[in-house]
């Protein structure tokens, strides 16, 4: 597997971000990962999507740590300070399940507190639906697990045709268009940080497409196994979508009503937050 490495001098004073960066052996790849607090405590696994990295979740970090939790983010390959593999073709949905499955089996992860938003939520799901006995509880934003199933709304036709085909393909302005708070350039230039050239870009240009849109893609299958068994789910589901994200907006009525853990709980929409709230709204958030 062709592979390339963002050089580290790219991460260097990154506004809010000075965790200690942390690197784990996964298959062929080295995979980085923030992993800050108590070291005996139990984890608190924050799972980015598409084309954000860990740089995401430094405004949830910091008072999840605060909390007394261990505050687990890593980079999914192809992004941040992981290894990205340069071949489109190397990136697919079991891929990145199995990949994200053996990161968790290697840092012995147990007793889990899952937060997915974007593509962490489709892989993220799949793998607690598979590895029932890691997880403790999920919280869900602004994420979902497709089956192909279901008709994707048009922003996300228009989203993987963009990604597919696009010869300009700027990371840090993209996540702008999916916030609501205006982005200063240092921040916008610490999304683009992981992404010097097109080469490293594979990952981002991919994931849009792996998403299932027809009900006999690779991937569906396996998605609505896990399905199923988030209809015997009984440990507790969170939701906690925002009110501005043209994708997922009214996704978590679905979960509500499906997963039998998610009765009771005290379900929240994020205010005044797009689809990456936890740029918006990070520490409300947390």
């Amino acid at each position: 597997m062709k592979k390339v490495r963002t050089p580290d001098d790219r991460f260097e004073n990154l506004p809010g971000y000075d965790f200690e960066p942390r690197y784990i052996q996964v298959g062929d790849l080295r995979v980085h990962y923030v992993d800050e607090g108590p070291e005996d405590a139990d984890p608190v696994l924050l799972l980015h999507g598409e084309p954000s990295w860990s740089y995401l979740y430094r405004h949830m970090i910091p008072p999840l740590a605060d909390a007394g939790m261990r505050v687990v983010a890593p980079d999914l390959p192809g992004f941040g300070r992981s290894d990205k593999p340069v071949n489109k073709n190397d990136y697919n949905y079991a891929n990145h399940v199995g990949w994200m499955r053996q990161f968790l089996e290697s840092l012995n992860l147990e007793n889990i507190t899952l937060f997915c938003q974007d593509w962490g939520s489709l892989i993220g799901l799949r793998v607690a639906a598979e590895n029932e006995h890691r997880f403790a509880r999920i919280a869900l934003g602004n994420g979902g697990l497709p089956t192909g199933d279901q008709q994707m709304p048009p922003a996300f036709m228009k989203w993987r045709m963009f990604a597919l085909h696009s010869p300009y393909f700027p990371i840090g302005k993209i996540i702008q268009k999916g916030t609501t708070s205006e982005l200063s350039d240092d921040v916008v230039a610490a999304y683009d940080a992981p992404f010097p050239s097109r080469k490293y870009k594979a990952g981002a240009r991919m994931f849009p497409a792996l998403v299932p849109i027809t009900p006999n893609d690779p991937a569906s299958a396996a998605n609505r196994a896990a399905w199923a068994t988030f209809g015997r789910w009984e440990k507790p589901f969170l939701t906690c979508f925002s009110d501005k994200d043209p994708i997922t907006r009214g996704g978590d009525e679905k979960w509500q009503q499906h997963v039998p853990g998610a009765r009771g709980q005290a379900h929240t929409t994020i205010e005044n937050a797009g689809h990456f709230l936890q740029e918006d709204k990070g520490p409300e958030l947390a």
